[in-house]
């Protein structure tokens, strides 16, 4: 009793001094992040469902039969299902759209639990607005079934035709149900029977793990945290701590670091989006930024006879307007050696650089050597 007493007691006044230097330096604490925020707790997951159903009472914007023989066959056997045989026949409604639904079954779920699902167009329908999903088992990854899904659709899209003319906004071929599905079966996993588990950096860094090892051991008192690689810290459970992995896991998820990352620059080619981390460092370097554009344009003209001329003939005379432009007002400027992110952006603002011709000279700069940053092209 006297050690658990002893722990709880290094417990709180470690929590209390990390509150009190929070307080004078109130810069650090804002820059900090909660240990729940950068990691993902092992066992402590969704899991991805699927499953292929029917939407039924649409208004003549379902699966055309003839295009989609799947749909057919899910008719036909659905009918046979509740007594109705209709072999043979030749089935011409439009009002049925065979769909794909998914959903998330969350961490912990218990069977009776509602969940959302998503519900997709499979085939050629045209429109879910105001149609009912029928049945459908969601199964994951093993092959079980872990849900049932059922409901009316809610479409955040509209489509509206007429002879002549048509309008589309949004995706009307694409629906949620809110609370449309019953989980039925539990993932057999107990979070309070491990003695030890693992923490996820969600970006993975040496020194931000072995950070969170040192928040967690300084607040327990012992070596309860080890950092085994840039991704995972190793948590072992106390055997005097009160509440067991629940308990723990409670306490240091409020704990706070400092996360560390490495200096990064993300270009996305298609967007022109650029982002860059505060650690980007540029050596010395000078740059010079041009391009030289040349434009074509015709503007053709009719050239006709004069008025009651008996010679002559009417023709198109083409008219060519050249330009060139050298962009001579660009200059060379030079950005000084070791400096930071927000200096950088502002040399290459001054040259007049456009975010397109930013991405090229940060790819030129990364190849001359001057850029001390790791260049990420999505």
């Amino acid at each position: 009793m006297s050690r658990l007493i002893a722990l709880h007691f290094r417990s709180f006044l470690t929590l209390a001094l990390a509150c009190l230097l929070a307080a004078l330096d109130p810069a650090g604490a804002q820059a900090s992040s909660r240990i729940k925020d950068i990691v993902d707790v092992e066992g402590i997951r969704d899991n991805m469902l699927v499953g292929y159903g029917l939407v039924v009472g649409l208004n003549g914007t379902g699966d055309t039969l003839r295009n989609a023989p799947f749909t057919q066959q899910s008719l036909i056997g659905m009918l046979e299902r509740l007594g109705v045989n209709t072999r043979g026949t030749s089935l011409k409604t439009a009002n049925v759209a065979a769909v794909m639904v998914s959903a998330n079954l969350p961490a912990f779920a218990a069977q009776g639990t509602h969940i959302d699902v998503t519900v997709s167009a499979l085939g050629d329908a045209t429109n879910l607005q105001g149609g009912v999903l029928l049945v459908t088992p969601l199964m994951g990854a093993d092959g079980q079934v872990y849900a049932v899904a059922q409901g009316s659709l809610a479409t955040g899209g509209f489509a509206a035709q007429g002879e002549a003319a048509s309008v589309v906004r949004g995706v009307p071929t694409n629906g949620r149900i809110a609370n449309g599905a019953i989980v039925e079966r539990e993932l057999d996993f107990r979070l309070s029977d491990l003695r030890s588990l693992r923490l996820s950096l969600r970006n993975p860094d040496l020194t931000t793990a072995q950070r969170v090892a040192s928040a967690i051991n300084a607040f327990i008192g012992t070596r309860t945290a080890i950092a085994d690689n840039p991704t995972t810290v190793q948590l072992t459970v106390p055997p005097a701590y009160n509440g067991g992995v629940v308990a723990l896991l409670t306490d240091i998820e409020q704990l706070r670091v400092q996360p560390d990352l490495a200096a990064r620059v993300v270009i996305d080619e298609a967007s022109g989006v650029i982002v860059m981390g505060q650690d980007v460092r540029v050596s010395k370097v000078a740059i010079a930024q041009g391009n030289l554009t040349i434009s074509v344009s015709e503007t053709p003209q009719v050239s006709q006879p004069s008025p009651f001329s008996t010679q002559g003939d009417t023709v198109v005379v083409p008219r060519t307007d050249i330009k060139v432009d050298e962009e001579q007002g660009k200059k060379l400027g030079i950005i000084d050696g070791s400096i930071s992110l927000k200096e950088l952006v502002d040399g290459l603002n001054a040259l007049g650089v456009s975010p397109r011709d930013m991405i090229t000279i940060l790819q030129a700069i990364k190849s001359s050597g001057a850029l001390q940053a790791e260049i990420e092209v999505m």
